[in-house]
């Protein structure tokens, strides 16, 4: 009894601060969807929606201390349910076999791939043999050799390759297939041969104007600006990134600016903010309407308006909307008289944007913009109770600017360590010095460009714009190049990023002493995540690729191919080595045939078919690997392309074997359920 009394209490003394954790709960029962390894049947969601009503029943019965308990269950039944609903509403055709052959679709995005190379998303496809009902909706092709002028509306045919979309290149990993599911990408595949127009651009602008629209800045944007410039300016313009060269993405990683380069709240606070300041300033000049109409909401109102504008014009992606509903929430605030930056802000904006899109609280993006905006509210909360800023008024600003790069940099260090494997050490120097430049040079240089453009004036505006770029650019090269700019980390267990997370959130939203019992969960987070094992040995999904863990780091059985494998698998070990030389690290190969002992046990990777016909032992201490279907008498474990395709990637370690379809589970987006 003393302990219910206890937590009643404790729930008393919260009361007026609870809001705040409705975006938390309803976030625990997406995680709790996606965290199955199995698809819920039609009586677990009739279960969990009864759950749900119960509780609902039970706020209006239970006392003010116990009916938070019960909306909290509600929530969480309600993430539940809405992740569920979103996975089947957006459910799509998926190519279910390796294709060949001629491919016809209308264009719906271009954008760049990690190799660098043109990438084109088609919608309304036709593939040869292939019913309407089991052509996937849209489908996304790397393009390599000589292509025509592409845009979108504009239909064209080619020949290519085509896969369903890939599952965790190894188990537990980053699954693409999911992520593709969400975007009703049902093929992915590349092409080597030239693309032919079947239908002009006019023909094809149903549906897609607005990307057109985007396009159209764009290419006027970097005829003004050419070079790595005007692809940068393009890209915080226009979200268009297919201007910007490999080499300048890296630096801008590495240096921790490429945040910059996405249009997400950063942008979307700056061009508010911008147009909230101006729009203010100068209808205050005019005595006779600052003395007749609120001032300061009629400047929400038209930077709402230009918040709006920037939105479709950015093509409107899950991070530019993440963007666009927190500063609708503040805004709105504005316009009731409500305090417009605020934990409640931050939670509405959660809210909203959880029950848009529930996947979106497994990206990155997600995760570090509410990370770093929580953060940031959280203490400049606190220090407003304490008074002003101590120093001079005009040190401020700066002191202010240092606290905000470092506080955000710290509340997502720690995500984007876990996702991308890379810290930047220099990080903090790196935004001090360019984060000022976007705000006041690039913004605004943007919004005069944007204001002029209709009366073709706007290249003088894109100059003063590309000048702050070249800035940064030249910052984000210098950054990347210091001895010791980029460190490596080893990928978490997958708990502990949810306890990190969870424990800092008790930290910031509970009130009172009992607030600081968060900082045990998180160390331990911390201290698990230096303890993480990595498996002894990856196998690829495809058998083209095999990576024994050694003292030197991780052992490849190729120098080339799989790169993409290749390069998770090393990221995820914490190593910098790129694949040429994690292959140097395995013994040299006879004939296609790479070996490797494993304590009593060999492993064989056979790299084609020729080492596939040239390998005839198979004792039982042998484990062999192809990319090749294999025919072997004997007792040896073969994994060849008819089994991986069952298993997915594999992982050794300690003596056991995980597959990916273990861990990944039947879920809607796996093959085994669709087909």
């Amino acid at each position: 009894m003393r302990v219910l009394t206890r937590v009643k209490v404790a729930l008393l003394t919260q009361r007026g601060h609870l809001f705040a954790w409705s975006p938390v709960l309803l976030a625990i029962g997406i995680g709790w969807y996606f965290s199955l390894r199995f698809e819920p049947k039609v009586d677990l969601f009739v279960g969990v929606l009864a759950l749900a009503l119960i509780a609902v029943a039970a706020t209006r019965w239970l006392g003010a201390a116990w009916s938070p308990l019960a909306a909290g269950i509600a929530l969480i039944a309600i993430g539940f349910m809405l992740a569920g609903a979103r996975a089947h509403m957006v459910a799509e055709p998926v190519l279910q076999w390796r294709y060949y052959g001629p491919v016809e679709g209308r264009v719906v995005a271009l954008d760049r791939s990690a190799s660098d190379a043109l990438r084109v998303t088609l919608d309304q496809v036709k593939i040869a043999n292939v019913p309407p009902d089991l052509r996937p909706r849209h489908v996304r092709l790397s393009v390599h050799g000589y292509t025509v002028e592409l845009s979108p509306g504009q239909r064209i045919m080619t020949t290519a390759h085509l896969s369903p979309p890939q599952g965790p290149v190894e188990p537990g990993g980053f699954d693409f297939r999911r992520h593709a599911w969400f975007q009703q990408l049902g093929a992915v595949g590349y092409t080597r041969v030239p693309i032919l127009t079947a239908a002009p651009v006019h023909d094809g602008l149903e549906g897609v104007r607005i990307t057109a629209w985007r396009m159209a800045i764009s290419n006027r944007v970097r005829t003004i600006l050419p070079g790595e410039v005007g692809g940068f300016a393009a890209a915080v313009s226009t979200g268009d990134r297919s201007g910007m060269g490999q080499a300048s993405l890296d630096a801008l990683r590495a240096s921790n600016l490429a945040h910059l380069l996405a249009i997400s709240g950063l942008h979307m606070g700056l061009l508010t903010g911008f147009v909230f300041v101006a729009c203010r300033i100068g209808l205050s000049m005019v005595p006779a309407l600052a003395l007749r109409i609120p001032v300061r909401k009629l400047a929400a109102i038209f930077a709402l308006i230009a918040a709006t504008i920037y939105l479709f014009l950015s093509g409107g992606n899950v991070a530019t909307e993440r963007a666009f509903v927190m500063v609708c929430v503040m805004l709105g605030a504005v316009l009731l008289d409500r305090r417009a930056i605020s934990l409640r802000a931050v939670a509405v904006a959660a809210l909203i944007v959880l029950i848009l899109r529930p996947e979106s609280l497994l990206s990155p993006g997600f995760q570090m913009s509410f990370a770093a905006t929580t953060a940031l509210v959280a203490v400049f909360g606190a220090l407003r109770d304490y008074g002003p800023m101590p120093g001079p008024k005009w040190l401020r600003p700066v002191l202010a600017l240092v606290m905000s790069s470092a506080i955000a940099g710290i509340a997502t260090a720690p995500i984007g360590a876990a996702h991308f494997n890379t810290v930047s050490h220099f990080g903090l120097l790196a935004n001090l010095v360019s984060v000022p430049v976007m705000g006041m040079l690039v913004v605004p240089a943007a919004v005069v460009a944007a204001l002029l453009a209709p009366f073709g004036l706007e290249a003088l505006a894109l100059q003063v714009m590309g000048l702050g770029l070249r800035w940064i650019l030249a910052v984000a090269r210098w950054v990347s190049e210091l001895d010791g700019a980029r460190g490596y980390v080893v990928s978490p267990a997958e708990f502990v990023l949810p306890v990190l997370a969870l424990s800092l959130l008790w930290l910031i939203l509970w009130q009172g002493r009992s607030r600081w019992v968060g900082l045990a969960p998180a160390l331990l987070a911390f201290m698990m995540w230096g303890q993480g094992h990595r498996p002894d040995v990856l196998i690829a999904e495809s058998g083209g690729l095999v990576g024994i863990m050694t003292d030197q780091g991780r052992a490849l059985s190729k120098n080339k191919g799989s790169g993409f494998v290749a390069s998770v698998w090393l990221e995820n070990d914490g190593d910098g080595a790129d694949q040429q030389k994690a292959a140097q690290r395995w013994p040299k190969a006879s004939k296609g045939i790479q070996r490797y002992l494993l304590g009593d046990k060999e492993l064989v990777h056979l790299t084609g078919k020729r080492a596939a016909r040239a390998f005839d032992e198979c004792g039982p201490e042998q484990v062999v690997v192809a990319p090749v279907s294999l025919t072997l008498s004997g007792e040896c474990s073969v994994y060849d392309p008819g089994i991986l395709q069952k298993t997915g990637s594999l992982a050794f370690s300690n003596g056991r074997i995980l597959t990916s379809s273990q861990v990944s589970g039947r879920r809607l987006w796996s093959p085994q359920l669709r087909q």
